[in-house]
């Protein structure tokens, strides 16, 4: 059985700097969860909280969501569905493309997302894990820019076709 609050022992707030520092905190703020309202132990949640937080902010940071991830989590929690995204995204075969990481957000549309769907700008911009092998002009560009490799041929014999002409 749990003591109660003022027969524990008390634990003195302090920066967290080590990972034991910040399981012992964990464990002391599991303790204070029961607190009642307005008491000296709810306060105490609170300081302990935002320690915790500011440990977890600096050692375990959380970087912006994927673009494509973040607008399939809003249609998610807005309950939309692709053909939605065509009031943003001019065409259908767009908006399937995008999704489908096979071409990138354009200037346009992520301003259009950003406006109607309220994504942060910044999340819409960041790079997302494009799939570079199936767009089309990426492949065409590649194709020219790509040698094409020759069949290779023995010293001393000639081909079908230089014999028949031979």
């Amino acid at each position: 059985m749990r003591k109660p609050f003022s027969q524990e022992i008390p634990m003195k707030a302090k920066i967290i700097k080590s990972e034991d520092e910040h399981d012992a905190a964990l464990a002391h703020l599991e303790t204070l969860m029961d607190a009642d309202p307005g008491s000296p132990e709810e306060e105490e949640l609170e300081l302990w909280s935002l320690l915790v937080e500011q440990y977890e902010k600096e050692h375990f940071p959380i970087g912006p969501p994927d673009p494509i991830e973040a607008i399939k989590f809003r249609m998610d929690q807005l309950g939309l569905q692709q053909k939605d995204l065509t009031k943003f995204i001019s065409a259908k075969s767009k908006v399937s493309e995008v999704l489908n990481r096979k071409r990138p957000l354009s200037l346009p549309m992520i301003r259009q997302l950003h406006k109607h769907l309220n994504i942060p700008a910044e999340v819409l911009v960041k790079e997302s894990q494009f799939d570079v092998r199936s767009n089309k002009s990426v492949q065409k560009v590649e194709s020219l820019v790509k040698p094409k490799k020759k069949a290779p041929t023995r010293k001393g014999t000639r081909s079908k076709k230089e014999k028949v002409m031979a």
